[in-house]
């Protein structure tokens, strides 16, 4: 009797379908079409588990990591699966997620293959979600973790104009290998899953890591970080491999005090070997050995300016140091305002590529200070693929940069702006280049009230003596970071010296690039030339101006 009795229930179970495995095909739709060049999305399922996949990874074809997902309904628990370039596999496992969407049904029906589908709606991340699922099959399955619960989600639709829709249900024999639920201890923890996922994804490239930067003259030890100007510049030689031409490239800074108690200018910069001598061999011989760039007041500008057989550095980021964040944050408390414990500067740099692919080159970092304590630096460099919109194909040529990185080290703040002549550089280029720009970066400072660093000032920028752009660089949203300037001084009027506006510059911010179009160059000889009306000097006071400018153009 036992035996006829497990032989209906089984021939109960094959005529209900239960425990068929079902191959469902997924493509993705835009505005009610289906794309079907798209990736599809694989899912296989029976009543006990799900797996959710794309045709690029069952081909072996998938270019970056691959991440899946495979779903124990008796458990109802969602295991991540990522598989990464060099095969290794890590899992990680996901118990609320399986019913996290409170979903609305709708008096709304419709067909998809054959099926009746009833629509549901929920919210995901403020997107509307609508889901058509059917519960005329024995199992659950849906294109992504949104709607599992509720039967087989045949069709996912974001926010109206996009989604997935099932192409195609087949019955199989069953799973694909290597979908087994994991042991559990080869189960990460969510948190070291997403990082290691995360960081799978692109390149990181560390260059200093909780390092001191300041001015202790007599304690100045190089390792593989070399030290210059009595401790105020770092430097780091690394590697870059070769690069897909689609990629993009960001710079990651964080600063925080470590007993300098102001806001000081800071710079990362790049110095490559395009020409016999570079910045670096004046770094290791005396800036004395570099060009000068006279403008008629008797100083030296030294290692500003580009020559024949001299690249000045490559400026990445111009960054300024708030008011003593992190050491100094116990020194004055308020009520409702909670002093931030670091900076972040972070920006895309994608446009030095070219100069970066395949080589190794020189990353620094300086930060001008007078203190031994000084600031603490991470910085590091990732590459990410996918095409960067506006550097795509770029080139890079350094011109001029007079941000006096080695102030300890013989180079003479930029009061050059000061002479009639200004900046003039001339460059020659050996073939026509088009879609030409300059990546114009420019601060003002000094003087003290009536000084550049307050007063707005005009700069124009010319081309072979004609008049590209002229724009006053100012700033006055220096008010937003204040959290990040716990001793800035404060006044009777209520302000603090951090919110006072600035030439192009707050403390604690990233001051970014101007991208000024100069159009398409001829081969041959030109002149670059800016202009700025700087201010004179009060007593032992000064107004001068930081400007760095790169040619951007396409071959």
């Amino acid at each position: 009797m036992k035996k006829y009795l497990l032989l209906f229930i089984f021939a109960f179970a094959v005529y209900f379908g239960y425990g068929q495995v079902y191959k469902i095909t997924y493509h993705v739709t835009r505005n009610n079409q289906v794309l079907n060049n798209s990736d599809p999305v694989i899912v296989f399922a029976d009543q006990n588990k799900t797996i959710i996949t794309k045709q690029s990874i069952l081909d072996n074809t998938f270019k970056q990591t691959a991440e899946e997902s495979i779903v124990d309904h008796r458990s109802k628990i969602i295991y991540k699966k990522s598989t990464f370039q060099n095969k290794r596999n890590i899992f990680s496992a996901d118990s609320a997620s399986y019913n996290r969407y409170r979903f609305i049904d709708k008096d709304e029906q419709k067909t998809i293959l054959a099926k009746k589908v009833k629509k549901s709606t929920t919210s995901v991340n403020s997107n509307t979600i609508d889901i058509y699922y059917t519960n005329e099959l024995p199992l659950k399955a849906a294109p992504n973790e949104v709607g599992l619960a509720k039967g087989v989600v045949l069709e996912y639709v974001r926010n109206v104009n996009s989604g997935l829709v099932a192409t195609k249900i087949e019955k199989i024999n069953d799973f694909p290998a290597g979908y087994s639920i994991p042991k559990e201890e080869n189960v990460l923890d969510i948190l070291t899953y997403r990082d290691e996922v995360w960081k799978s994804k692109f390149i990181q490239i560390p260059i200093f890591n909780n390092e001191k930067i300041c001015f202790d003259p007599d304690n100045v030890k190089s390792d593989s970080i070399l030290r210059f100007a009595a401790g105020t510049v770092l430097l780091k030689k690394v590697k870059v491999p070769a690069l897909l031409e689609d990629s993009q490239a960001f710079i990651e800074l964080i600063e925080k005090s470590n007993g300098d108690a102001y806001d000081r200018t800071g710079s990362v910069f790049l110095i490559t070997d395009d020409q016999p001598l570079t910045f670096l061999d004046g770094m290791n011989k005396g800036m004395s050995t570099l060009p000068k760039y006279d403008v008629g007041d008797g100083k030296d500008y030294l290692g500003m300016v580009r020559t024949n057989g001299y690249s000045p550095i490559f400026e990445l980021m111009r960054f300024f140091t708030p008011f003593g964040v992190s050491h100094f944050n116990d020194r004055l408390t308020l009520k409702g305002k909670t002093w931030q414990d670091s900076v972040t500067y972070r920006q895309d740099v994608s446009e030095f590529l070219s100069v970066m692919s395949g080589k190794e080159i020189y990353i620094g970092t300086y930060i001008g200070n007078y203190d031994k304590g000084g600031h603490m630096v991470n910085l590091e460099l990732t590459i990410h693929p996918g095409n960067s919109n506006y550097a795509h194909k770029t080139e890079a040529l350094s011109l001029f940069n007079t941000t006096n990185v080695m102030e300890m080290g013989g180079q003479t703040y930029p009061t050059l702006f000061g002479s009639e002549k200004g900046l003039e550089v001339e460059f020659e280029l050996k073939e026509d280049i088009s879609k030409a720009r300059l990546r114009y970066i420019t601060t003002g400072h000094g003087g003290w009230w009536n000084g550049d660093e307050f007063v707005p000032k005009l700069n124009s920028i010319y081309l072979d003596g004609e008049l590209k752009f002229q724009f006053t660089p100012w700033r006055v949203d220096c008010g937003s970071y204040r959290l990040y300037n716990p001793v800035s001084g404060n006044f009777d009027s209520g302000l603090s010296s951090s919110d006072l506006s600035r030439s192009n510059w707050c403390p604690g911010t990233i001051t970014y690039p101007n991208y000024i179009d100069l159009g398409n160059l001829k081969a041959g000889k030109h002149k670059i030339r800016v202009h700025i009306p700087q201010g004179p000097a009060e007593g032992d006071s000064q107004s001068f101006w930081n400007v760095s400018g790169a040619l951007l153009f396409e071959k």
